[in-house]
């Protein structure tokens, strides 16, 4: 558990990282952009990007690892066709969204803006080859190029994003034929994506020495083979993504004003963003964790160890939960004051993220009995579940029905993934621990709603002695401070 714990801590730093850096940006829109609706176009768009990428792809990169690796002597032609496949398709699909860029912006509701999707179509394009260099890169363990690849990529796009929103604004106030010649001080949220483009042609330039060592011999019954064998991951893929975008995409065609459906997604998705903080542990720990099931699965006592990690991530999970909505008085301060009606989202929202953490850790059943088929089914029930409610409700509850659609759809999954786990591969989870912990940690987010006193740090201290609470029943029921590294050394 220890070295699990240490494992989740320093794996996967360059995407942790990043996915923090990026967060950061939240405040920088919530305060630079004009109005709400502006970054209400990021958050559609985006979220368009996201399922548009996996669509790119369509699991080529899994399939370059298992035809790399089961025929290492082959492992560059493997790259080569792969990466002559999926460069193939992203140059097609970004030539066609260049192409019609009205037509497609006239279609999604973005008429006076056509250059959003031909650059973002081109960043999508380039982002799906780059997938497989960088997959690449991991298959011969170059870890420390592929962090410092993706943290540029993260960098750069930071840098342009505050030199186009913070520093160009500023200069066209003091002086502004210094810029003039290329700032548009009215373009507003374009700059955002003119940000992602410089980012994304940097990182692909940054990789197009790995891309030369690939060796372009196209050998069609080799392609058909990892395609035959990646096509199916697809659906997975899909499926998977759209439980998590799919709320943000189709939002604007469930209100019937335009701007207020751009203004309320801007707001539900700056809410959202600010409870990334829980998937970040999630992926954190995902991360260490799948090695992990993998390594002890041959142990006569792997199942106690799977069950003694669940119990450790939901307790983690839980903790991090309470920090998160105690202390949103102070959290909410990130993002500008006409978001924060949609703070009430973000239990909902967290707890949704600690639903998908328990469906991850729950998957280890069909990983290790082959029978992935399960996940993808799983998938589409959580598909069916957030379509459904987010068409029926969110024209009457905006974005509070998409919150509670996230909420259902990892619920349902969890308790479904939980019931057939124990059929195929039963394991005694401490489920009188993990629902007592739950308990206590419902009961004081309740008590915590009802502090409200006109001092902040009146109800910061309050809720931080509820926190306190909480650790307490930690250290007296599974976490002794002798058994806590640092903690050990300054008791008895």
């Amino acid at each position: 558990m220890k070295k699990l714990a240490k494992e989740t801590a320093i794996y996967g730093v360059s995407s942790i990282l990043g996915k923090f850096l990026n967060w950061l940006l939240v405040p920088l829109y919530t305060f630079m952009l004009e109005k709400s609706s502006d970054y209400g176009i990021v958050v559609n768009l985006y979220a368009w990007t996201a399922l548009l990428l996996v669509v790119l792809t369509y699991g080529m990169e899994t399939g370059f690892f298992r035809f790399a690796n089961k025929q290492k002597e082959i492992a560059d032609k493997v790259y080569g066709n792969t990466l002559m496949s999926v460069g193939f398709t992203s140059f097609i699909f970004a030539v066609c969204c260049i192409v019609f860029a009205q037509p497609i912006a006239d279609a999604m509701g973005y008429s006076a803006y056509p250059e959003f999707i031909a650059m973002l179509g081109a960043v999508v394009a380039m982002d799906a080859l780059g997938a497989i260099p960088f997959a690449y890169l991991r298959f011969k363990n170059r870890p420390i190029k592929f962090a410092a690849l993706k943290l540029l990529m993260i960098f750069t796009n930071i840098f342009f994003n505050i030199f186009f929103l913070v520093i160009c604004p500023w200069i066209h106030l003091k002086a502004p034929e210094l810029i003039s010649w290329f700032y548009d001080p009215h373009y507003g949220v374009g700059y955002v994506f003119v940000a992602n483009v410089i980012q994304t042609v940097v990182v692909t330039i940054a990789l197009l020495p790995d891309i030369l060592k690939a060796k372009f011999e196209f050998d069609w019954s080799l392609t058909k083979k990892v395609l035959r064998y990646s096509l199916p991951l697809l659906v997975l893929g899909v499926a998977g993504i759209m439980n998590q975008t799919l709320d943000k995409i189709i939002f604007p065609y469930l209100i019937a004003d335009p701007l207020m459906a751009k203004s309320e997604l801007g707001i539900y998705g700056a809410c959202f963003k600010i409870s990334m903080v829980m998937m970040m542990f999630t992926q954190a720990f995902r991360y260490a964790y799948e090695p992990f099931i993998f390594s002890q699965n041959k142990d006569k006592d792997s199942k106690v160890a799977y069950a003694q990690a669940m119990k450790l991530f939901i307790i983690t999970s839980l903790l991090i939960f309470l920090g998160m909505v105690f202390y949103l008085d102070i959290i909410k301060h990130l993002i500008r004051s006409d978001y924060w009606g949609g703070l009430r989202v973000i239990p909902i929202v967290l707890f949704s993220y600690i639903f998908q953490g328990v469906f991850f850790n729950l998957s280890l059943w069909y990983k290790l009995i082959d029978k992935t088929m399960y996940g993808a089914w799983f998938s589409v029930v959580g598909f069916i579940i957030t379509l459904a409610i987010n068409v029926v409700f969110v024209p009457v509850f905006s974005y509070m029905a998409s919150a509670w659609a996230a909420f259902v759809c990892y619920f349902v999954m969890m308790i479904i993934s939980y019931f057939y786990g124990q059929k195929h591969m039963p394991i005694r989870y401490d489920l009188k621990s993990i629902g007592l912990y739950t308990a206590v940690t419902v009961i004081l987010f309740v008590v915590s709603l009802y502090i409200n006193t006109p001092y902040l740090w009146l109800n910061v201290m309050l809720k931080t002695v509820l926190l306190i609470a909480f650790l307490v029943l930690l250290v007296k029921r599974d976490f002794p401070l002798k058994n806590i590294p640092y903690l050990n050394r300054l008791i008895k």
